[in-house]
């Protein structure tokens, strides 16, 4: 790979971040109008990410964003597969046990699907087991 070519690579990465955090904000403040309250963006470990940790109500959620342009690629929602979803539940029991939180703790996995400039909200979108 050459140099220039390292440099676009470095770019595409760059710019698709950006794009991704443009749209976990908006996905933050659409859940913030639908009453939840933002815990945390972007919450990281070794196992992976979740997007937002936030609470509705009693459940802390686990809410994966998913953002496409057109529908060339399939719905939004449609990417959050198995085996993302199963990167996300290992990622939100790292959480729980750091936060000192049981496996009582009212928790459920939302996905926030953004297409276009249409945003819906999966509630349970997804579950463990």
């Amino acid at each position: 790979m050459t140099a220039e070519e390292k440099n676009h690579d470095l770019e595409s990465r760059t710019n698709k971040r950006r794009i991704g955090t443009d749209y976990e904000r908006k996905a933050a403040e659409y859940l913030n109008q639908h009453g939840y309250d933002i815990l945390e963006c972007n919450f990281r470990c070794r196992q992976g990410e979740i997007d937002i940790i936030a609470r509705d109500g009693e459940y802390i959620c686990f809410v994966e964003v998913k953002y496409r342009a057109s529908d060339a690629r399939g719905a939004a929602v449609c990417a959050v597969n198995y085996s993302k979803q199963q990167k996300i539940i290992r990622v939100a029991r790292y959480y729980m046990m750091l936060h000192g939180l049981d496996e009582w703790t009212p928790c459920r996995f939302d996905v926030v699907a953004i297409d276009g400039e249409d945003i819906t909200l999966y509630k349970n979108a997804f579950q463990v087991g």
